[in-house]
C-alpha cells in the first residue's frame, strides 16, 4: 500500500510539473495558451481559432447534421406547440396567441409563420373543457414529444465539443424536458409581454413613439434570449464537465447575432424572390420551413465550434470546479491544446515540396 501510495503521488506530481511546463511554454508562443478568458487571446491566437474551426465545420460535417437535427426539430414542433397553448391559457386567452406571434414575421419566413398560426388557432379553438381535463397527460406527452428536439440538439452539441453521451437514460430525458419546458416558459413570457407592454406605454401617453418603441426594442430583446438560450444550451448540452460561463458567452452571442441577421436575410429572399409555392405547391410553405430551421441549426453549430476551439486554444482548466491538469478536466477540448494554423501552413508547404 506504501508503494501504491508513493506511485500514485509520483504520477500526480508528474501530472503536475508537466502542466507547468506546458503553460510556460505557452505562454512564449503568445497565442493565448494561458488565457483564462477569450479576450485574453491574442490576434494570432484567433488566426489558429477560425481556422480550426473551419476545419471542424467540415470535418465534423456541420450540413448534414443540421440536416438531422432540423428533421427531428420540426417532428417535434407541433407537440411543442400543442404545450404552449395548453400554458399560455394560464395566463392569458389563447385566442389572442396568433396575433401576439406576428413580431416573430421579421425572423420567420411568411408561409412558415402562416404554418404556425394556423395550428395555433386550430389548439386555441379546442373546447376549453378538454384542454382542462386531459391537461396533464396532454402536456407529459407532448412535452416528452418535444423534447426529442431538444435531445437532437445535444447530440449536434457532442459532435461540436467531441464528446459522446455518457449520461444516462433518466438523466438525458429529464435534463431534455427541463429545457422544453423552460423554453416554452420564456416564450410564453415574452409573447405575453408583446400584449402587455404596449398597453403599458400607451398609459404613459407618448403618443406615436409607442409603436415606434415596441418596434425597436424587440430586436435587443429578442437577441438577449436568443443568446441566454443558446448559453444554456452551449453549457450543458454537451455530454462533458461543464465550461466556465466565459467559455459560452462569445459563440452564444455571435450566433444569436448571426441568427437574425440570416433570418431577416433568408425570410427577405422568400419573400422577394424565391417562390417555393411554384416547385413545391401546398408543401411550399413547409419547406421553407424547414430551410429556415436548417440554416438555424447550422448557425447553432457553428457557434458551439468557435467556443469549443476557443476552450482548445489555452491550457488553463476552461471547466468548472477545481482546477485540474490536461487529461483530468472531462471535456476532451479541455483536456488537449489545439493546433496552430501556422504549423498547418508549414505542413502544407513542406508536403507540397516533397511532391
Amino acid at each position: 500500500m506504501l508503494r501504491a501510495g508513493r506511485m500514485s503521488k509520483k504520477t500526480t506530481d508528474d501530472a503536475y510539473e508537466n502542466q507547468v511546463q506546458l503553460e510556460r511554454r505557452a505562454e512564449r508562443e503568445g497565442r493565448g495558451r494561458n488565457a483564462e478568458w477569450p479576450s485574453q487571446i491574442p490576434s494570432r491566437g484567433w488566426k489558429d481559432v477560425l481556422w480550426r474551426v473551419f476545419a471542424e465545420v467540415k470535418e465534423d460535417r456541420v450540413m448534414l447534421i443540421a440536416a438531422g437535427a432540423a428533421f427531428y426539430l420540426l417532428l417535434a414542433l407541433f407537440p411543442a406547440l400543442a404545450a404552449f397553448v395548453s400554458i399560455y391559457g394560464f395566463v392569458a386567452d389563447p385566442q389572442t396567441i396568433a396575433e401576439h406571434i406576428s413580431f416573430l414575421g421579421g425572423v420567420l419566413p411568411s408561409g412558415g409563420l402562416d404554418v404556425i398560426r394556423s395550428q395555433l388557432r386550430s389548439l386555441a379553438a379546442q373546447d376549453t373543457g378538454a384542454l382542462s381535463f386531459g391537461f396533464i397527460f396532454g402536456l407529459a406527452v407532448a412535452l416528452w414529444s418535444a423534447s426529442n428536439g431538444i435531445k437532437t440538439l445535444f447530440e449536434a452539441m457532442n459532435i461540436a465539443y467531441e464528446e459522446s453521451e455518457k449520461r444516462g437514460f433518466i438523466h438525458l430525458n429529464l435534463l431534455a424536458l427541463g429545457f422544453t419546458l423552460g423554453a416554452i416558459l420564456i416564450g410564453v413570457g415574452f409573447i405575453v409581454s408583446v400584449g402587455i407592454v404596449p398597453a403599458m406605454l400607451a398609459l404613459l401617453n407618448l403618443g406615436g413613439w409607442t409603436e415606434a418603441l415596441v418596434r425597436i426594442f424587440r430586436w435587443p430583446m429578442m437577441l438577449i434570449m436568443v443568446g441566454l438560450g443558446l448559453m444554456l444550451i452551449y453549457r450543458y448540452g454537451p455530454s462533458r464537465e461543464r465550461a466556465k460561463w466565459q467559455w459560452a458567452t462569445w459563440g452564444a452571442f455571435l450566433a444569436a447575432v448571426v441568427w437574425i441577421a440570416v433570418s431577416i436575410g433568408f425570410s427577405y429572399y422568400l419573400e422577394n424572390f424565391a417562390d417555393y409555392n411554384a416547385t413545391y405547391g401546398a408543401l411550399g410553405a413547409v419547406i421553407g420551413l424547414m430551410m429556415w430551421t436548417w440554416i438555424s441549426v447550422i448557425v447553432l453549430i457553428v457557434g458551439a465550434e468557435l467556443n469549443a476551439e476557443m476552450e482548445h486554444q489555452t491550457a488553463k482548466d476552461t471547466t468548472t470546479g477545481a482546477q485540474q491538469p490536461m487529461g483530468a478536466r472531462g471535456a476532451t477540448v479541455a483536456d488537449t491544446l489545439g493546433g496552430s494554423a501556422d504549423a498547418a501552413d508549414q505542413q502544407s508547404r513542406s508536403g507540397e515540396h516533397n511532391t
